[in-house]
């Protein structure tokens, strides 16, 4: 059976400054994570001709790895300056007479120049989350390499406080909201791809059209569930599934509902607690998922005794101060989408410093921050770690479908539904040594 993908890819370039690595790199990877604002490459290095070393950071490698078959494409760093990758570190140093090898650890420009730059200027609030990203990317980090920035209906003023700049995006990622949003969908994502820079909405991400179709057949077999003839570089060769049903950990992050009080600086009262609760039950149809089988645990009658403090209202300068509580008793049932398991409380936010001093609230934070925290939750019920043949079309944030064989003691083949079914690529990494090319990846989704 014939494996294109997997045959050894060509090195057209691989330049170091004056030194050419054709010949010397015995493994070379290339990383993009769904979490992460850059992209990141290294390099295994025998060297027996002139020493390379000592390096000491910053040296420019140029890249081109030409396709192996026709299902990819050239994974190319090479036609832009800018586009180059500079060394971070060096590791895992041997030097014999003769004879060095070592690691080189290699990001992009921009990785270094969040480093030396910070983002200082006033936002105002009259600013869509998305041109204050956009100002940063270009102003601040001065880059041009942005893919696709999706548009934010919420505004928010902020002063940049000499904070980096992915520091901030990462954090303004965390209070967006899209323009089509359904009072369940706040949750941006900041990261980079070899496309380019991209702050794209979780919900406008799982609703893409899937990139690729896996299927996974036992032994040498080329032919899916229904006798269709696959193509092998489309073959998972090897997987792990994992799901992420801590139910501990789940509950001090509030994931299936979680109770919010704001305190208003000007009133000095807080928001009202009854209104303050926020239940997964009533925003989880409201979120576009990768799987609609989601369901969430309900705690048997009699499991346990729910006890809570009461606090009575109490009056301070004239200003009531309540909180909400749950009394104490044993419920027959307790559907955690329900009760809330966290309690967050926060000052309102009334944005930048201005003359005049607002009442209007800084983005609503009652609206986007529980709904925030519960779609970055819920995005990781299953994990999936899969090895196929090189995909170098493949980014981090695209969608793909697994095919499964069901386990049975039928004749009859067909999928497993639980594991089956669409995925969105959280880390991805392109492995090129002398003898095979592969793309491993840990895929993502809801369940």
């Amino acid at each position: 059976m014939d494996f294109a993908a997997v045959r050894k890819s060509v090195y057209d370039v691989l330049k170091l400054e004056s030194f050419d690595l054709k010949t010397k790199v015995i493994g070379l990877e290339y990383y993009e994570d769904l979490f992460s604002p850059i992209i990141t490459m290294k390099l295994k290095i025998i060297n027996s001709g002139d020493p390379i070393l000592p390096l000491v950071g910053g040296e420019r490698l140029v890249v081109k790895i030409l396709k192996n078959s026709k299902t990819n494409t050239d994974l190319d760093f090479s036609k832009n300056p800018n586009d180059y990758f500079h060394v971070t570190s060096v590791t895992d140093v041997i030097k014999e007479t003769g004879k060095e090898s070592f690691t080189l650890h290699l990001s992009q420009k921009e990785s270094i120049a969040n480093e030396l730059s910070r983002v200082v200027k006033k936002y105002p609030k009259e600013l869509n989350i998305h041109d204050s990203v956009k100002k940063i990317l270009t102003e601040v980090l001065q880059t041009n390499k942005i893919n696709k920035i999706d548009k934010t209906s919420n505004k928010y003023g902020f002063i940049g406080n000499m904070r980096k700049p992915f520091t901030v995006l990462l954090w303004l990622a965390s209070k967006s909201v899209p323009v089509k949003s359904k009072d369940g969908t706040a949750g941006f994502l900041f990261y980079q791809t070899k496309e380019g820079f991209n702050f794209r909405s979780i919900d406008e991400l799982s609703k893409e059209e899937p990139k690729a179709t896996y299927t996974y057949t036992q032994g040498n077999e080329s032919y899916d569930n229904n006798n269709v003839k696959v193509n092998n570089d489309f073959k998972i060769l090897n997987f792990h599934a994992n799901r992420n049903q801590n139910l501990i950990e789940k509950l001090r992050l509030g994931s299936f509902a979680s109770s919010r009080m704001f305190f208003n600086p000007l009133d000095f009262k807080f928001t009202d607690p009854e209104k303050g609760l926020f239940k997964e039950s009533d925003y989880k149809n409201k979120v576009d998922t990768l799987n609609n089988k989601s369901s969430t645990p309900v705690i048997p009658p009699g499991a346990l005794e729910l006890t809570t403090t009461s606090l009575q209202t109490r009056q301070n300068g004239g200003s009531s101060v309540s909180q909400s509580f749950y009394g104490r008793g044993r419920n027959p049932e307790i559907d955690l989408s329900n009760t809330p398991s966290r309690l967050i409380t926060q000052i309102l936010d009334l944005g930048t410093t201005d003359k005049e001093v607002s009442t209007d609230f800084n983005s609503e934070p009652e609206k986007y921050q529980s709904q925030s925290l519960m779609r970055y939750n819920l995005l990781f019920n299953t994990e999936l770690y899969l090895i196929v043949p090189l995909n170098s079309n493949l980014c981090a944030g695209h969608n793909i479908i697994c095919n499964f064989p069901k386990s049975t003691t039928s004749n009859k083949s067909e999928d497993d539904e639980e594991i089956s079914g669409l995925y969105m690529i959280k880390e991805l990494c392109h492995h090129y040594d002398s003898e095979n090319s592969y793309t491993t990846m840990k895929l993502i989704r809801e369940t």
